[in-house]
């Protein structure tokens, strides 16, 4: 703007420069003239520039666009990561903290390390054993072998029973004795030989020592020539005297009548004290004896090979009366017909109920040849047998000596 004077007016533009200094008013001239035209330049250079880079940035967007939905694109699977990790994070602490609850629990009870199931487990199996061991075989379960039911079992097993005993009606025990006191010594004596060997031997035994007291202070020397004929006759004489003494010392001189009792006595076992005990004095019991144990294997009643366990496993096939006269009917069907090393299967009247059928000789006329006893015409085991088997065709056996 110009300086105002008094008289209203205002200084002139050539007054002005002439109150500045000299030079100054062209060179400020072009200065100031020179300043909007290089402002005016520069922005007018400026604008195709930025439009330019304009254009190259709105070129460039699409592609860093691009980039930018990729980083999305990764921070959306970077979160997806990031939850499956939390949720695998969240189960390994339920499964850890279900661990611990687990071992807490087991920590918390010691009930389960003392097992009392297991303890009463072990108990009942002693007492198991204890009845087999005891005065009656034991009711045990039955597996029969080949796989037959039990209830099959249980019946083709009486069924043989009843036909042996229509076969061999007088089965009988084949010791001669008069009483139980000559009945345990001649079981005694039977082992490791024959019941026929032994009836053609006692005659004279019980002819000199006729009581457990005369064979009790009888000189075993003496006792021994008398046995000798039986074999190991010096054992046997240890046997007889002994368990004469102790019927003396413990029994006033009497066969006791109980399982207890009887295998108390020296060379007494469970066989010979279920002799006694079924034949002198009526109570049921089973004999196993070797012609017994061959049998029931055989026809695979039982596949056990320990005596008593057989006695239990045969006793729990049948009622307790049967016992007895089955054990004489095995025996003599043993002894006369199913033999251990050929038996005559020919000849067998159980042969449709024998699983062992074909073992031996099964031509009937070849079969026939290897009976033994009545049924082959030949004599039994006793001296002095019953009555019954007398009248039924059976023979006495013949005395020491005889032939």
């Amino acid at each position: 703007m110009g300086e105002q004077i008094p008289d209203g007016g205002r200084k002139t533009a050539k007054a002005t420069e002439e109150a500045a200094p000299t030079g100054q008013t062209a060179s400020g001239e072009s200065a100031a003239a020179k300043k909007p035209a290089a402002a005016k330049k520069p922005a007018a250079a400026r604008r195709p520039a930025a439009a330019k880079k304009a254009a190259s940035v709105a070129k460039k967007a699409p592609a860093r666009k691009a980039p930018a939905k990729k980083a999305t694109g990764k921070k959306a699977a970077s979160s997806k990561r990031a939850e499956s990790a939390a949720k695998k994070a969240a189960s390994s602490k339920r499964v850890a903290s279900a661990a611990k609850e687990a071992s807490a629990s087991v920590k918390k009870a010691p009930a389960v390390k003392k097992a009392p199931a297991a303890k009463k487990v072990t108990v009942a199996t002693k007492k198991a054993t204890a009845r087999i061991k005891g005065t009656a075989p034991a009711r045990t379960v039955v597996h029969p072998p080949g796989g037959e039911s039990r209830t099959a079992l249980v019946r083709r097993a009486r069924r043989i029973n009843r036909e042996l005993a229509e076969v061999y009606p007088y089965a009988h025990p084949e010791l001669d004795f008069t009483n139980p006191f000559q009945l345990v010594v001649a079981t005694v004596l039977s082992a490791q030989t024959t019941d026929l060997r032994v009836n053609q031997t006692t005659p004279a035994l019980f002819a000199r020592y006729p009581t457990p007291e005369d064979l009790a202070a009888a000189n075993p020397e003496d006792v021994e020539e008398i046995l000798r004929p039986c074999g190991f006759f010096r054992a046997k004489t240890k046997s007889v005297i002994g368990l004469s003494k102790a019927l003396v010392e413990d029994f006033g001189g009497e066969v006791p009548d109980r399982l207890e009792d009887l295998v108390k006595l020296p060379g007494v076992g469970r066989k010979t004290a279920f002799v006694v005990l079924g034949n002198a004095f009526g109570r049921p019991g089973i004999t196993v004896d070797t012609h017994f144990q061959r049998l029931v294997r055989r026809w695979q009643w039982t596949g056990e090979t320990d005596p008593d366990k057989i006695e239990a496993a045969i006793g729990a096939l049948f009622p307790k009366s049967d016992w007895t006269d089955l054990s004489h009917h095995v025996i003599w069907h043993g002894r006369r017909i199913c033999h251990a090393r050929k038996p005559a299967c020919g000849a067998c009247p159980i042969a449709p109920l024998c699983p062992a059928y074909g073992e031996g000789e099964t031509d009937p006329e070849k079969a026939k040849k290897l009976l033994k006893y009545e049924k082959g015409g030949f004599p039994g085991q006793r001296l002095n047998p019953p009555q019954a088997y007398l009248d039924a065709g059976g023979k006495p056996a013949p005395p020491l000596g005889a032939g």
